[in-house]
């Protein structure tokens, strides 16, 4: 295991796009500064949602953590982790607990006693690193997913479908 280093935690920005598509591509999750930038501007246009950026004692980004509170009438609202990302070279240094422990504080501003992370089934370091941070499984699903026809996209991310 590598030896803890100094991070800082902050809300990301426009200018960390860069760095957040960079470390989006190590997980598989392909996408440019520009597709980040028009993201994380509709996601922050709510107070809902936030994405924080670990940066290492070097100024780099070393990882970052979206999270966002969940709402259905079903159950009482939860802060849900919709990803998680460290720089491949800064792994088990401490930077994923630390991103996790500011979302859940973060959490905990928005009112939310619980907090979820859905992950990968193939991922199984994700889901050792999950349960030494104290989360347990709660249960396992099939996720299903359409793919709508789309008329027009606006300027804020958000879609009109067409009829079906």
């Amino acid at each position: 295991m590598q030896a803890q280093m100094e991070i800082r935690i902050r809300p990301a920005t426009r200018e960390d796009c860069a760095a957040l598509a960079m470390l989006a591509d190590q997980l598989g999750y392909e996408s440019s500064a520009e597709q980040i930038a028009r993201r994380l501007e509709g996601l922050l246009r709510s107070d809902e949602n936030q994405v924080f950026l670990a940066e290492a004692s070097d100024e780099n980004a070393a990882g970052w953590i979206g999270v966002f509170v969940h709402r259905s009438l079903s159950s009482d609202p939860r802060a849900e982790i919709s990803s998680l990302i460290v720089d491949e070279k800064q792994r088990s240094r401490g930077i994923g607990a630390a991103l996790v422990k500011r979302a859940e504080e973060w959490a905990i501003e928005k009112g939310c006693r619980i907090m979820g992370v859905h992950t990968n089934v193939t991922r199984e370091r994700a889901h050792a690193f999950y349960e030494r941070n104290g989360y347990t499984m709660a249960k396992t699903q099939k996720c299903f997913r359409k793919e709508l026809r789309v008329r027009a996209a606006t300027g804020d991310g958000a879609c009109t479908a067409s009829g079906m």
